[in-house]
């Protein structure tokens, strides 16, 4: 028997969880290329034959503009993977961590959204991230619904990986200034799934990000000043801060996103780390890795 199947293994969460992976835990990955989380049959057998007794969900369609051209795809990923999932796991026993996303909300609220707050997504993304919350929740009580935002790792595509791409590349670069939200480091958020996943008398829905706030603006400042410390990019750009109207996009962002992780820190007994220790944490991961992969 598996202990954990993970579904988005080859995802910035995916490759952190098992990077972080308790030795005593029998856990298996899976890709998208191996398992599509909204074909139920696929599904099926892949658990079928692990019998896992937790899931983690990390797979999900993340491309926020894009969804408001394939919002078909998106509800594929997004809504159907997780009633898929979350069906199999009812059915057998198991228990489900799926992982959701800030985008739930619509950016109105003047503090941190609470688990119990009204979600009010604005585009098709957040719409169908909802879609599939309320189908594992409707599940069977012991299943989890993690909320968290702003994700980045050294690994695919994110905002800090983008932004040291640009630093590189340009002398002056735009960012937005008045949307605020929480950074996220994936190997932090990951630890926070094994957590949960070792804490059985959790459930319902949790809210992980590191600790603080920041805008676009404030967070690509951080990562320049670290990133030049560290000699991940040997010359200064010059960032502006813009409002996001001068930065159309196809999806409409929350212009507020902080999560209140009160729940998680008491169920868990961890307050987590301030944003910037985080970040500082990953671009030295980031420089050791690039070194040892040169030599």
């Amino acid at each position: 028997m598996t202990d954990v199947v993970i579904f988005g293994a080859g995802g910035q969460l995916g490759l952190e969880l098992k990077m972080t992976q308790p030795s005593a835990c029998r856990a298996v990955y899976a890709t998208r290329a191996e398992v599509d989380i909204a074909d139920a049959e696929q599904v099926t057998r892949y658990l079928d034959s692990a019998n896992p007794s937790t899931i983690i969900n990390a797979a999900a369609y993340t491309a926020v503009d894009r969804a408001e051209e394939e919002p078909e795809r998106a509800a594929a990923a997004n809504a159907a993977g997780p009633r898929n999932l979350v069906a199999w796991a009812t059915g057998s026993g198991a228990r489900l961590i799926h992982v959701s996303t800030d985008f739930v909300f619509d950016g109105s609220a003047g503090e941190p959204y609470k688990p119990s707050d009204e979600p009010r997504p604005l585009g098709v993304y957040g719409e169908t991230k909802l879609e599939g919350e309320r189908a594992v929740l409707s599940a069977a009580a012991g299943h989890i619904v993690l909320r968290t935002g702003w994700v980045y790792s050294r690994h695919g595509v994110n905002f800090v990986k983008t932004m040291l791409r640009l630093m590189n590349e340009r002398e002056q670069l735009s960012v937005v200034e008045d949307q605020i939200g929480t950074p996220t480091w994936a190997r932090e958020l990951a630890s926070i799934c094994w957590a949960l996943r070792d804490n059985t008398a959790c459930s319902g829905i949790y809210h992980w990000s590191d600790s603080g706030a920041c805008s676009w603006f404030d967070f690509a400042l951080a990562i320049q000043e670290e990133a030049l410390t560290l000699g991940l990019i040997d010359k200064r750009a010059s960032v502006l801060p813009i409002p996001a109207k001068q930065y159309p996009t196809p999806a409409t962002r929350p212009s507020y996103s902080v999560l209140d992780k009160t729940d998680t820190r008491a169920a868990l007994g961890y307050s987590g780390r301030p944003w910037r220790h985080a970040l500082r944490d990953m671009l030295v991961d980031m420089k050791h890795t690039n070194k040892d992969q040169n030599t």
